[in-house]
């Protein structure tokens, strides 16, 4: 019997690492700070004005909430990382296109 419970504890600790393994995203994680960070940095510069960083930041936690939904299951698939990319390429030609077009905050 105590060895049946010391087997159970211990393939439970064995599990949960290997379960919070399969959903982290660092490197999605990494992105969407690279990407915040510059919406700031353009905020800072005036490079956008309050119409644009609103609309970025809605697109950013568009893409949050994409991987958020992707992490409820425990893992995150291949397909879902690819979505989750693709929107983060489309988003970060967005912060392009916006701090490059020549409108500035007053």
């Amino acid at each position: 019997m105590k060895s049946h419970l010391i087997a159970a504890a211990v393939a439970a600790v064995v599990a949960v690492p290997a379960f919070a393994q399969s959903a982290a995203t660092p490197g999605i994680d990494q992105r969407q700070a690279n990407q915040e960070r510059r919406i700031d940095q353009g905020v800072a510069s005036g490079e956008l004005n309050a119409r644009e960083t609103a609309r970025l930041e809605r697109g950013q936690q568009r893409v949050e909430n994409m991987e958020t939904r992707a992490k409820s299951d425990g893992v995150v698939t291949k397909g879902e990382r690819a979505r989750i990319h693709q929107a983060q390429d489309v988003q970060s030609k967005r912060i392009y296109r916006q701090k490059h077009d020549r409108q500035r905050a007053r």
